[in-house]
């Protein structure tokens, strides 16, 4: 009977495991670490809920709703606070309230009028040629200028992405802003244009999607999948290889304490980080090699999630969080305000602030000892938040790589992908490397592709 390996338990091997077993189809999932969910954990501690990785998936696809649902997980989902919604930028070492319509666009203090004379000049700004490849520090200053990228687009990428975007590439890390630009002309434009083309998809930007976790965290939905996988999962079992023969794949794994051991699967899917599949070896009649997948640039980014005493943070804390720009000069790439999201986030009469430090702007800040970032994370927020006193909850969490850089130059790494696959018929990728790096772009890439593997088992399998 057909069967599938997925090499790799964070939400993208969890979410195309689940789907295919729901198709009937056999899997396995091989996971090197103790758990699966990847960089999703959560850790409940002195009345304190803090997130690891993600804080919120956004609910920009039915699909998604559709996995909560079939995971019996409705009555655990929590939607943030509709008074958070708030989100603000960080200029002249203040937060100041992003603009949520074009009125209140008009008397914001955060661009200048200078700045919002040239937005309304955008719809007139001619589009580059299609195969032109641009950074998006390049797009965004020909089309809206350079006050646009210092004080929105630069904080955003640094809080999404944790990167430059001098260095990111608008074709593959941003492909719908590109797609917009050569379809419309104009960004103003495609955003109401794009609206309706996505309400009849039933879609949502991330924009305007409602974000969401459970009760007990993000952690609740892993936790889920892995328990409804149940021994399809194998944890402790790192990847060593594998190896195509006779329209069939084998795995070479080595679970811990034990010896290489050889399962035989119909199709693989490669659903771990780029750099671990740059590790993998490969023996096809098609000589794959994937040694190239450790060009991928991943930053180093911790996490740094402190709680206060509600009395010692002036700030009101009325909204998502906030970014702050790299020309502001501050150690921090930003700060989400936990406890205003989601309930239960910190005991009464408390706040969580969960901050973030590193990735491309300061790779070295991250790799700092614990101590050092709790100082210039409290240094940070006692300039721009307020706040007085010492920590009341204090977590760090690092990741040496953390999120993947769709820089300019990352088409080779897709073509790469695309080639195996034709190469190497049975052989899948899907994950944060190929389809998008936030929690929702994962979920969708794991459902997606189990349609892609269902087509070829029917059709080649053996």
């Amino acid at each position: 009977m057909h069967s599938v390996a997925i090499i790799g338990g964070g939400i993208t091997g969890l979410t195309a495991a689940f789907r295919l077993l729901r198709e009937n189809i056999p899997v396995t999932l091989y996971e090197a670490s103790a758990r699966t969910g990847g960089v999703i954990q959560s850790v409940r501690r002195d009345g304190f809920l803090a997130e690891f990785g993600p804080n919120s998936i956004l609910e920009t696809s039915p699909r998604i709703t559709e996995l909560i649902r079939d995971l019996g997980l409705e009555r655990c989902r929590l939607y943030s606070d509709p008074g958070a919604e708030n989100r603000y930028i960080v200029r002249g070492a203040r937060p100041v309230k992003l603009p949520g319509s074009p009125l209140s666009f008009l008397g914001t203090e955060l661009f200048s009028l200078r700045a919002k004379l040239r937005l309304m000049a955008e719809p007139f700004i001619r589009r580059a040629p299609a195969d032109l490849e641009e950074t998006l520090a390049q797009f965004v200053v020909r089309r809206i200028g350079q006050e646009f990228l210092d004080y929105a687009i630069n904080p955003f990428v640094a809080g999404v992405y944790a990167g430059d975007p001098a260095r990111l590439s608008v074709r593959h890390g941003f492909p719908k802003l590109h797609a917009i630009e050569q379809r419309y002309g104009s960004l103003i434009l495609g955003q109401f244009l794009g609206a309706r083309e996505r309400k009849r998809r039933g879609e949502v930007s991330k924009q305007d999607a409602k974000k969401i976790s459970f009760d007990e965290g993000l952690q609740v939905l892993t936790d889920t999948l892995g328990e409804r996988l149940g021994d399809a999962v194998r944890v402790n079992c790192a990847v060593r290889g594998i190896e195509q023969a006779s329209g069939r794949w084998t795995v070479v794994s080595q679970p811990q304490g034990r010896r290489e051991e050889s399962n035989p699967h119909s199709a693989v899917l490669l659903a771990a980080p780029a750099y671990r599949l740059a590790q993998l070896r490969i023996a096809s009649q098609a000589g794959l090699s994937l040694s190239s997948l450790a060009q991928i640039h991943y930053p180093p980014v911790a996490s740094v999630v402190l709680g206060f005493r509600r009395e010692d943070v002036s700030h009101p804390l009325d909204g998502f969080g906030m970014l702050i720009p790299q020309v502001e000069g501050f150690s921090i790439l930003g700060s989400l305000f936990s406890s205003s999201l989601f309930p239960n986030r910190a005991p009464v009469g408390q706040v969580l602030i969960t901050s973030y430090i590193g990735g491309v702007r300061a790779p070295k800040l991250a790799l700092g000892s614990p101590e050092d970032l709790f100082t210039l994370t409290l240094r940070d927020l006692r300039r721009i938040l307020g706040v007085k006193g010492d920590p009341t909850f204090r977590h760090r969490v690092l990741y040496q790589q953390a999120i993947p850089q769709y820089e300019v130059g990352y088409g080779r790494f897709k073509d790469l992908m695309n080639q195996a696959e034709e190469k190497a018929p049975g052989i899948f990728f899907a994950g944060h490397y190929r389809d998008g790096i936030s929690l929702g772009d994962s979920i969708l890439s794991g459902h997606n592709i189990v349609g892609r593997i269902a087509t070829y088992l029917n059709r080649f399998g053996g």
